[in-house]
């Protein structure tokens, strides 16, 4: 790759690769890509979600769906999961998993501790339909009822 005309004082470096913090975020699946399994046993779904909006907006969750699997409850895991985010993004039978891109949902993320020489990381605990209760109650800072009953647009919906 030639790199002639890269101006690095023109390019924001990458900040931190800290984990998110925990709680419920507005998130799009950006790319799917089908990879093998390190035992070359079988493969799985690799998804990257990228938060939408918010003071997080532009970082990236990964997902990774082991549909193809000799370990039976692996598969059961990944296909259970695999439904959740099928519901939160509105399509339940999906051909490519290409069908799943660019549609909001709201994405549970926690921590993973550190451990084996691996830093701490983000995981996805749940998948629910963009501006469900729970993410909505999360994202939101307490506001006078009259302000919360006000009607909003979507995050991921620019105005003006």
């Amino acid at each position: 790759m030639d790199l002639q005309g890269f101006d690095a004082n023109t390019v924001e470096p990458n900040t931190s690769f800290e984990p998110l913090p925990a709680g419920w975020y507005t998130c799009v699946i950006t790319s799917s890509e089908e990879k093998p399994t390190k035992a070359q046993t079988g493969s799985y779904l690799q998804l990257n979600l990228q938060v939408v909006d918010g003071p997080h907006q532009g970082r990236t969750v990964f997902e990774r769906l082991n549909l193809n699997n000799p370990n039976a409850v692996a598969v059961d895991i990944a296909q259970k999961t695999l439904s959740s985010i099928c519901r939160a993004v509105g399509v339940m039978m999906p051909r490519e998993s290409s069908e799943l891109h660019d549609k909001p949902m709201s994405v549970k993320v926690k921590i993973e501790p550190a451990s084996n020489g691996y830093d701490a990381s983000n995981s996805v605990a749940a998948y629910e339909a963009a501006g469900a209760a729970p993410a909505a109650a999360a994202a939101a800072p307490a506001a006078p009822a009259a302000a919360a009953a006000a009607p909003a647009s979507p995050p991921w919906k620019k105005t003006g």
